[in-house]
């Protein structure tokens, strides 16, 4: 079921999708803070939302190195030690802890939150040479991103000779681009020019984009078909770890022809399964833990019961429902906790020496 994935249209993949949405997203609610309340809250805030990832990261590898401890230990399934980079910590748990702790032990599926924490540890200052012009942190961007390619510049990781799978050296550049997206939101001013030439090479790139890479998909189930230009683009797509110029190039023709094609008032934004996304995104935090747990628990039932498409679409179907079901729970409970919370800061207003109650205080 990879096939039918992002990367089989693209050179890039979900990664540079989260990367630059937390870019955006994070420049829409920090950049309101900066405007109205100044730049010393909104470090405030962004640094308690680093606290709140850390811990989460701390959480969850806990709960994923139970489940492989017991999976290897337990059901003598010694293929994930090297599947999930987890060697390090079986031969030497007490420092690969540490290492963990610093953030530079990071096994499979555990390396995206380091990077997120580590961008946003430097985002007041993008933040606020964006706020005086875009150009101030786009360059500076720029420039780091190509030293970092020409270079290989990386930070090194734990255990020793191993890199960051995602080089903040590299992607810092994409999640500057969407911050800088972003908080044109914030502003009213749109730094992006309008020419009808960007557009249409920007879909015309997406396009071909996509060609080839079902070219490549088909020639991965069909050898007697062509993978076009494989040779030539195989190896500068495959570069995740310090986001390749093709695969930014990618993924921004992607996303401008999307925008293009998906207007703010589409009707498809407005049925069910979108608001089940939206949901998602609006408890994204808990959604995204949620689902590194279940990737884990998903990988130990295909390699238990096999790979079948059955057993995909079950393991899928059943992944997406939990992880609605658990973004619509708590929707639900910040709505319940938000209406209590208003109906009883109300009715001690009302009541001329009352005291607030302890959920208010």
């Amino acid at each position: 079921m990879s096939n039918i994935t992002l990367h089989s249209i693209a050179f890039s993949d979900a990664a540079e999708v989260f990367v630059f949405i937390s870019g955006y997203a994070a420049a829409l609610a920090y950049g309101r803070l900066f405007s109205s309340k100044g730049f010393r809250i909104a470090t405030v805030h962004i640094y308690h939302r680093i606290w709140q990832l850390y811990i989460a990261h701390i959480f969850i590898f806990a709960v994923f190195a139970a489940e492989l401890s017991y999976s290897i230990y337990g059901l003598h399934n010694w293929s994930f030690i090297d599947t999930f980079r987890i060697a390090a910590f079986l031969n030497k748990p007490h420092v690969a802890i540490v290492q963990t702790l610093l953030l530079r032990f990071q096994p499979a599926f555990l390396d995206i939150l380091p990077l997120y924490i580590t961008l946003l540890a430097v985002f007041p200052i993008i933040l606020l040479a964006i706020a005086r012009h875009p150009l101030l942190a786009l360059v500076p961007s720029a420039i780091l991103y190509v030293l970092a390619q020409f270079f290989g510049w990386h930070l090194t990781a734990y255990p020793a000779g191993q890199v960051w799978f995602f080089n903040p050296l590299a992607w810092q550049f994409l999640f500057t681009i969407g911050a800088v997206f972003g908080y044109s939101k914030v502003s009213g001013v749109n730094w992006v020019p309008r020419q009808a030439w960007l557009t249409r090479s920007a879909i015309t790139t997406a396009g071909l984009t996509a060609a080839i890479n079902i070219s490549w998909v088909v020639h991965s189930n069909n050898i007697g078909l062509p993978a076009y230009f494989s040779e030539t683009l195989g190896s500068f797509a495959e570069d995740k770890t310090n986001l390749d110029p093709l695969r930014l190039v990618s993924f921004l023709a992607l996303a401008a022809a999307t925008v293009y094609f998906v207007r703010p008032q589409n009707a498809i934004l407005r049925t069910r399964p979108a608001k089940w996304l939206i949901v998602c995104g609006q408890n994204s935090l808990h959604i995204f833990c949620l689902g590194i747990l279940l990737s884990v628990l998903g990988y130990f039932t295909l390699a238990t019961f096999g790979g079948g498409v059955a057993i995909q679409l079950i393991v899928n179907l059943a992944g997406i429902l939990l992880m609605i079901g658990l973004a619509s729970l708590i929707s639900w409970y910040k709505a319940e906790t938000h209406g209590y919370t208003t109906s009883t800061l109300l009715s001690t207003q009302a009541v001329p020496g009352a005291k607030p109650g302890i959920r208010d205080n």
